[in-house]
């Protein structure tokens, strides 16, 4: 996933020997291939961006709920052991948080998967819905940073505190629409603030990397869509007859680029590409979301995902064709949707975790 770009001085890195792509002093997993590194491969100084493993389990029955007993094998059937190997056909189970869904109404569902390269799912995402489609809805994802310790944990935490807090109110303002969409906005900054408090809950007070995760949130009150962000996770908008929305700007190098003139493409394959200006978490500068509000006069789809998706398609209307082309071919179901854009980025590579949460107004 993403690197939080810091101040501190003294960064060493060194080439993955399997690709020749950059990694830091403390990785274990090459960013780039995906490849497990030896400990002689990286150099023995500290550095800012890891892919260490999680060490520490501050809060697991509020954070690892995703994590249940395994259940069959997936291949053959047979009993999966306490050393989560199939007693049968000896292949290894998959953790339930590696690839796990929600679908709280017909009309809203989202899919997070480990994706292929790396070794845990650090993405994680809550959502909430009314029973009527197109009423109420509220959409979360958060994207642990891969260079902090119990990102996967925080993120999972952050994630489904936010949805409790967007869920439990519902905004009418003083009756007018600017109240109303002052009142969204307001309960917007109150879930990133609770989301933030729980990373700070699963963050070791002696941490030398701090758990941290982006966050990007989407509140539909009737034909109101308000989207807030911090990091690079994004929400989109995809009208049916109208021209696609990108509802978000990511807190990033690349769009800090991107604003100067540099071209998306270059500005989004470069070595700086997914390192993050802003992010939840201990040593975060500011966690404020940024808001944007959108009216809805008409049908569409309304997206919310990590960069594990948006990384192979980034510009709106290339993403919004993949999202009907996929939707049509499901016949509009979305957690069908949801779950064959997550293989699609897997079949592009996989490089990163991959979150999808979609609704059909």
């Amino acid at each position: 996933m993403d690197t939080a770009m810091t101040s501190t001085t003294g960064t060493t890195s060194t080439t993955c020997p399997s690709c020749g792509g950059p990694i830091g002093a403390a990785d274990r997993y090459c960013e780039a291939c995906g490849a497990e590194l030896s400990p002689a491969a990286t150099p023995a100084t500290a550095a800012i961006d890891t892919d260490t493993e999680p060490t520490v389990e501050l809060n697991p029955s509020a954070a690892r709920s995703a994590e249940a007993p395994p259940g069959p094998c997936r291949s053959c059937g047979g009993v999966v052991g306490d050393d989560s190997y199939c007693q049968t056909c000896g292949t290894k189970a998959a953790k339930p948080r590696d690839h796990f869904s929600e679908q709280p109404a017909p009309w809203v569902a989202a899919v997070c998967d480990r994706g292929i390269r790396h070794s845990r799912n650090e993405d994680a995402v809550a959502v909430s819905a009314d029973a009527e489609p197109g009423s109420r809805a509220q959409l979360v994802v958060c994207d642990g940073v891969s260079s902090s310790l119990d990102s996967d944990v925080a993120s999972l935490a952050a994630a489904r505190a936010a949805r409790e807090v967007l869920a439990a109110g519902h905004a009418q303002g003083m009756g007018t629409e600017s109240s109303r969409n002052s009142a969204v906005v307001a309960r917007l900054k109150a879930a990133a603030d609770a989301a933030n408090d729980a990373v700070l809950a699963n963050t070791s007070p002696d941490s030398p990397n701090p758990a941290s995760c982006t966050f990007v949130a989407v509140v539909l009150e009737g034909d109101l869509l308000v989207a807030g962000v911090v990091g690079d996770s994004r929400a989109y908008w995809f009208p049916d007859n109208a021209e696609p929305v990108g509802l978000t700007v990511d807190d990033s190098w690349a769009a800090e680029l991107i604003a100067t003139g540099v071209p998306r493409q270059q500005a989004e394959t470069g070595p700086q590409a997914h390192a993050i200006t802003r992010w939840l978490g201990k040593d975060a500068p500011d966690h404020t979301p940024r808001t944007t509000t959108v009216k809805v006069d008409g049908p569409g789809w309304l997206v919310v995902c990590s960069d594990g998706l948006w990384n192979y398609c980034s510009e709106a209307a290339p993403l919004a064709d993949l999202v009907r082309q996929t939707a049509a071919a499901n016949r509009g179901e979305p957690l069908a949707t949801a779950s064959a854009l997550v293989d699609w980025a897997n079949a592009q590579g996989g490089q990163d975790n991959i979150t999808v949460a979609l609704a059909r107004l």
